[in-house]
């Protein structure tokens, strides 16, 4: 018995084939994703891509597209600019709820190809109904991000929770899990598609573009990213993006001084949003779990930890595979608690 884990995000898509002992044979990724859909106003462009990824994935395992019982899917997939739009989950939310509300779709005007499709729901901040644009810094939704979470529970049994999962992609996604496991809350901003945006669309990405100066992996300097935390608590956001122009050209600085300058910024304009857990009359939590980019994680570490008070833990998830396998496990965990798939004997 094969299966598949169906990834899709705003820009990528990615597909992981698993035998029946849950081994991943084959995976595949493709440029493709919602973006796409928004772009050109239709979400053929999506279809066709996941198609085609799905049917490469799938051959290249020496496989036919009917040796694929069927796909778990999650994420903006299942939005309005996805393949098909299906209503988020009201927080609090946990593993069981996110299998007993799993959709089954085989529909091939949905998916051109023969194959089951197990869309997992988001999951949405609870607000009255009568709730207005006065009271928006309470909304937020995660897709996709629920099955990281799940991931993390299944993966890492010896966390203290509560905890507050900080996702750093194409957005920062701060999910709040309580001690029950459940998702509470989350918070997002625009993090990941400004730094892409600023880089490529604007005179700074010139700033910040490497060069034949080559960088140390490692490097980390405080005294940048304690200048960039001071810039934008007291100068804002917008003035600071400015500054590695300056320090290009006036300063004389290297390229990858300016892109950790030009990264702690995000992340320091970032940590602002932790405010709002307020609004949810919640504590912050003393534990955190960062997923995300090797660089990012450190910054994010280094601020909390000495901005923010009462930190406790701080776990850090940045290596491609280990982020991979929060989403191939949250999967498996929630398809397991559905009784789609059978507990290895």
């Amino acid at each position: 018995m094969y299966f598949a884990v169906i990834d899709c995000g705003t820009t990528n898509s990615r597909i992981y084939l698993l035998d029946e002992n849950y081994q991943i044979i084959k995976k595949g990724d493709k440029k493709i994703g919602v973006r796409d859909t928004a772009i050109h106003g239709s979400n053929e462009v999506l279809k066709l891509g996941l198609e085609k990824l799905m049917e490469k994935t799938v051959l290249s395992a020496g496989l036919k597209i009917q040796d694929v019982k069927f796909a778990i899917t999650s994420g903006m997939i299942t939005s309005e600019i996805g393949l098909i739009e299906i209503p988020h989950l009201w927080a609090p939310v946990g593993i069981n709820d996110l299998a007993k509300n799993i959709k089954v779709v085989q529909d091939l005007e949905v998916f051109p190809l023969n194959v089951p499709l197990y869309f997992i729901r988001g999951i949405k901040n609870y607000f009255p109904e009568k709730t207005t644009y006065k009271d928006i810094r309470k909304i937020d939704f995660i897709r996709g991000e629920e099955i990281q979470v799940a991931g993390l529970i299944s993966l890492y049994p010896k966390l203290s929770y509560p905890v507050t999962m900080v996702v750093l992609s194409s957005h920062t996604k701060y999910i709040y899990i309580n001690e029950e496991k459940k998702v509470c809350s989350s918070l997002t901003t625009l993090s990941g598609q400004v730094y892409e945006a600023i880089k490529k669309e604007t005179f700074i990405g010139k700033s910040i573009k490497g060069n034949d100066i080559k960088k140390d992996s490692n490097y980390f300097n405080k005294d940048i990213i304690d200048t960039a935390y001071d810039s934008v608590r007291n100068a804002g956001f917008l003035r600071t993006l400015l500054m590695p122009r300056f320090m290009e050209v006036l300063l004389k600085t290297k390229w990858y001084e300016r892109e950790l300058f030009f990264n702690a910024s995000i992340v320091a304009d970032d940590l602002i949003a932790l405010n709002d857990f307020n609004t949810f009359n919640l504590s912050l939590s003393r534990n955190f779990v960062l997923v995300g980019h090797k660089i990012r994680c450190k910054i994010f570490s280094y601020l909390l930890n000495k901005y923010c008070e009462n930190i406790k833990n701080i776990k850090s998830i940045y290596d491609e595979e280990e982020i991979s396998n929060l989403s191939i496990e949250g999967a498996i965990t929630i398809a397991k608690k559905a009784g789609y798939i059978k507990e290895k004997e």
